[in-house]
């Protein structure tokens, strides 16, 4: 079936791409020589609130948190890594592996397998970059951040536009909009003394009336560590203007990475010794992906009103060895799938609704061969051949309404509603049946239906524009495809059940002269947490509680100083107990969860002048445990980056980052598993040199 759907895919992304053509013949799109028009020392991408408006789960002025990272900072911060700039964000904390690997946490541990592919949501432009059920815990790789306008951080369960997989929170990268970018074309180029070789191009051009915009980033990192070299490229193309009535605006986007890649490395504080961390454990581990993403935006206004219709394609392979097991199996997975979303905004502005329905299809294969020899005992051992092989065809609709109403002076409500329902229907390729700790369950189909309300109030009659909210919502997911189907010997063949997550928080916001803060309280449950735990074996009925708090300052003077800082406080603790036999994993009700730092914090200090800007960045992570069973450490790192331009013509800026000028050494990631500490260890001190122009 995936064979299939590939044509398919493809045929909607060419339509897609030749869409545009057509429209430039009959459309009268928006005129870019304002942009044009403009000096060249003001050829900056424009404001980012319009593009998250657009494209955004939530406006700023609704209740819950949420983060705008904007084209200034994405272009400062130039990260190689796009950890390096979502950890600016508070209670975002995304480790880094290898080349590209990540694993992701927002007011959350941070999270691996099915729990890390199922529990945030990423977004291109307001679209799922997957299929829910088809999750990637690396797919932070798989966004476009290097020239995107804006990326959005929804901080606690998503609102009503979005269902499955929006439970601790989502990413959306956001890109410049056709007609509305404040440059003709860029370019980008710059060279790392950890042999890491970047450049970013990017483009604003018309097609007779249609507005387009086009983007290209090449990676070619040859890695600190040994063989750990990363090939990345992404590409994103889009296309803006008129049908009749309609404003369609339609895009494309493609990513591609060959990576070699370095596998933890193993001892007590291992990470601490600087020629051990450059050694790689696991030189014959590789990970090829690519994946392709199309969309077609139709919007119409009906007297104020606003329909909304967007059909997407996605296309997804990845093959890959996990490292992290001990007997480093070949992985290769894939999916296509079709989607339409659709939204009808009406009703005066004082009492507006939103209404809309989804629908998502996807068909999508995993397959998992062990080369090596059988290893370990008859019950718990990795068998030698074939550990699953199967097809997943999904189907996901849903409906939601959601009611902003400002019932009172100064007061606002915003409440919904979504209802969502999951069919898979999964077919093994090889006999049902047992084989050491490897469980294949026979074929059949399953269905999970899910319930989304969210309720929140905002005040905003406070001096100096303060607004004060309170926010409730659930998040919850349906199981990955993976947790339902790659099970392991003394798991059941049972439906699992939907993973919930309650959440309420309270929180303030304003500004007070020219400082802009923004301050949150939350607590959270959770119930029928799946989870992989340190010997990889899968628990599927855990309950967790999260409490925490957390802040975003910043502040911009005529002078040109600038200053931002962030930071998060959380409890994160496990709410049963399992006792496993091994003193590692056993959980007792009330313990901390394993990598789930209680502090983090970020912050930097700058200027910014006409022609020279300066500033240093700090990020602390604090100590955390490594075991569910709360007897490994990680004692946390600080780290601090220095950054620099000169634009020494109205065109060209030259700029120079020193990454860890303290050269600290320190864990990406601290890990334990199979009965040893690991680690990815942190880069070591290094600068990165480059130029950028902009006409």
């Amino acid at each position: 079936m995936f064979k299939k759907f590939g044509a398919v895919s493809w045929i909607a992304i060419a339509a897609a791409c030749s869409c545009p053509a057509a429209w430039a013949q009959q459309t009268n799109g928006p005129n870019a020589e304002e942009s044009a028009a403009e000096s060249p020392a003001d050829q900056r991408v424009r404001p980012d609130a319009a593009v998250v408006i657009i494209y955004g789960d939530r406006q700023a002025q609704d209740p819950g948190s949420n983060s705008v990272i904007s084209s200034v900072t994405i272009e400062e911060v130039h990260a190689d890594h796009p950890a390096e700039i979502l950890n600016t964000v508070p209670g975002v904390n995304v480790q880094m592996n290898s080349g590209q690997e990540n694993l992701v946490a927002i007011r959350s541990p941070v999270l691996s397998g099915g729990a890390g592919q199922g529990s945030f949501l990423f977004l291109e432009n307001g679209l799922p970059i997957r299929a829910p059920g088809f999750g990637n815990v690396n797919s932070v790789f798989e966004l476009h951040h290097e020239t995107a306008a804006a990326i959005e951080v929804v901080r606690g369960p998503g609102s009503v536009r979005y269902g499955s997989n929006a439970e601790h929170g989502l990413i959306n990268v956001i890109a410049p909009e056709p007609g509305q970018v404040g440059y003709n074309y860029m370019a980008s180029l710059s060279l790392n003394s950890l042999q890491r070789l970047r450049a970013d191009t990017a483009s604003a051009y018309k097609l007779g009336d249609v507005d387009m915009f086009a983007a290209l980033s090449i990676t070619d990192d040859n890695g600190w560590r040994d063989a750990s070299g990363v090939d990345m490229q992404k590409l994103t193309w889009r296309a803006a203007g008129n049908m009749g009535a309609w404003r369609v605006v339609g895009g494309v986007t493609g990513v591609n990475l060959n990576q070699e890649t370095a596998g933890y490395i193993q001892g007590p504080r291992a990470y601490e010794d600087k020629d051990f961390s450059t050694t790689n454990p696991n030189p014959e581990a590789y990970r090829d992906a690519w994946s392709s993403r199309a969309n077609v935006r139709f919007e119409r206004d009906f007297d104020g009103n606003t329909l909304t219709i967007t059909p997407y394609a996605i296309l997804q392979q990845m093959a890959f060895i996990q490292h992290f097991l001990p007997t480093q199996p070949v992985e290769k997975n894939g999916h296509g799938s079709l989607g339409l979303n659709t939204r009808y905004v009406f009703g005066p502005d004082n009492l507006r609704w939103t209404v809309g329905a989804d629908l998502q299809w996807a068909d999508g294969y995993l397959k998992e061969i062990q080369s090596v020899p059988y290893l370990g005992s008859p019950t718990t051992g990795y068998p030698e051949g074939v550990h699953y092989d199967y097809d997943v065809e999904t189907l996901t609709s849903a409906v939601y309404g959601e009611l902003d109403w400002a019932f009172a002076t100064d007061w606002r409500m915003v409440g919904g509603l979504r209802l969502e329902h999951h069919n898979y229907d999964y077919t093994t390729n090889i006999p049902a049946g047992v084989d050491g700790r490897i469980r294949v369950p026979a074929s059949r189909s399953d269905s999970f239906d899910l319930a989304t309300p969210k309720l929140g109030v905002v005040y905003s009659g406070l001096p100096g524009g303060t607004e004060v909210y309170a926010n409730y919502a659930r998040g919850e997911r349906a199981p990955q495809v993976s947790d339902q189907y790659r099970l392991q010997r003394f798991q059941t063949e049972d439906t699992l059940k939907v993973e919930t997550l309650d959440s309420l928080e309270i929180g303030i916001r304003g500004d007070a002269g020219p400082v802009r803060y923004d301050v949150a309280a939350y607590t959270m449950k959770k119930d029928n947490f799946f989870f992989r735990d340190a010997d990889g074996f899968n628990v599927p009925d855990g309950k967790t509680d999260h409490a925490g708090i957390e802040a975003q300052l910043s502040g911009e003077y005529d002078s040109g100083l600038f200053w931002r800082a962030s930071a998060s406080w959380s409890d994160q603790t496990y709410a049963f107990n399992r006792d496993v036999g091994n003193a590692a994993e056993d959980i007792v009700d009330g313990a901390q969860i394993d990598t789930a730092p209680e502090w983090l914090a970020d912050g930097e200090l700058g200027w910014r002048g006409e022609r020279y800007s300066l500033s240093l960045a700090v990020e602390h992570v604090g100590e955390y445990f490594t075991n569910a069973a709360n007897t490994v450490t990680y004692p946390g790192h600080t780290i601090a980056n220095l950054r620099g331009s000169w634009r020494f013509s109205d065109d060209y800026e030259a700029f120079a980052i020193i990454r860890n000028i303290t050269d600290e050494r320190y864990a990406d990631r601290a890990d334990y598993g199979f009965g040893n500490e690991r680690y990815f260890p942190g880069e070591p001190a290094n600068i990165t040199v480059g130029v950028r122009v902009r006409r």
